[in-house]
Order: structure tokens, then sequence, then C-alpha cells
């Protein structure tokens, strides 16, 4: 089902409505939607380089939104939907996220943008433990934009072979960003 779903993407990304799915798979993929949207964000900007900046805005303006509508499932809905997280594989990302919350707040969420963990565990942890909704927009919008931003950035200077490596190494790439981040807070926190 998932490999269906990610060729359906990839074919999507040469399509003329291309920036308006890619905008919805972005707020889908922050709430409910498996698939990421860097799958079709690479060969978008491969197609049309000149828009990468642009496809990458509508990637995290997407992505903010739909954070915000798991933000919204995890305050009102939670209970309901902890054993379809359990069935689906996401419970024990969602125990990752939730402490994070607890030791981390903001950072969290910023720091979410990047994981591997699929970003909608943490929208819908964020609501489930009810963290303030500004930091978590604003982490959101900064780890989210910085995500896409990068992706954007290297396919649009390194071309097709760059993103054949980083759709390859995109959880390795992932979690090295997670680990560098948390090494810069623990480095200024013993300061």
């Amino acid at each position: 089902m998932f490999r269906r779903l990610y060729d359906l993407v990839v074919r999507g990304a040469g399509h003329p409505r291309a920036p308006t799915w890619l905008g919805v798979l972005s707020f889908a993929e922050s709430s409910f939607f498996p698939i990421p949207p860097d799958v079709m964000l690479a060969p978008m900007v491969l197609a049309d380089r000149r828009r990468a900046w642009w496809f990458a805005l509508i990637a995290t303006v997407g992505s903010v939104l739909g954070g915000m509508l798991g933000y919204l499932i995890g305050a009102l809905f939670l209970e309901t939907l902890l054993p379809w997280l359990r069935e689906l594989g996401y419970y024990e990302g969602y125990a990752t996220a939730r402490d994070w919350f607890a030791d981390y707040g903001f950072w969290a969420v910023l720091l979410a943008g990047f994981s591997p963990i699929p970003y909608k565990v943490f929208t819908i942890a964020a609501g489930a433990v009810a963290m303030p909704f500004v930091p978590f927009a604003l982490g959101s919008l900064i780890g989210r934009g910085a995500r896409f931003f990068i992706v954007a950035g290297l396919v649009r200077w390194f071309g097709p072979v760059f993103e054949q490596r980083l759709l390859k190494y995109i959880d390795w790439i992932g979690w090295a960003i997670v680990a560098a981040v948390f090494i810069a807070v623990a480095v200024y926190q013993l300061r």
C-alpha cells in the first residue's frame, strides 16, 4: 500500500497542479498521511530549479497548517486515537515525542522537523500534552521550514544524483541533524 502511495506522489510531481498537490500533501503528512512531502518536493525542484524556494515555501506552509490540525487532533481526540497509533506502529514514536515535550518543549518541535519519526506523531503529541500553541507553531515553522529549504537547496544545487542519495539516506540524515542539535543544546546548557 505505501509503495503505491509513494509512486503516485512521485508521478504527481510533474503535473501542472503539482504545487497545489505539494501543499495538500504537506498538510496531510503533518496530521495523518504516511508519505513525506520530500518525495514530491525533490522531483519538482529538479523539474524547475528556478522555483525551488517557492516549492519549499509551499511545503513549509502546508506542513505548519497540517501540524496545527494534528495539534487539534491530539488535544481533542487522543483517547480515540491511541488504539490506532498502536495498531499502525506509531505508539512508540508518540511516547518518545511526549517525553521530548516534557524535557525540551519548543526544541522538541523544532527537532521533529528533521526527525525520521513521522511529524504527525509530534503534532498529535503536542496537542495531547497541551504544549503552548505559540511555541509549537514557531517550532514547526522553523523546523519544517529549515528541512524543506535545505532539501530544495541541495536538490537545486546538486541535481538528480543528490535526489537519489537524499531519498536513500533521508532517515540517517534526519538522525544526524537531531544528534547535532542535541549536542548543541547540551553544550549550550553546560555553559
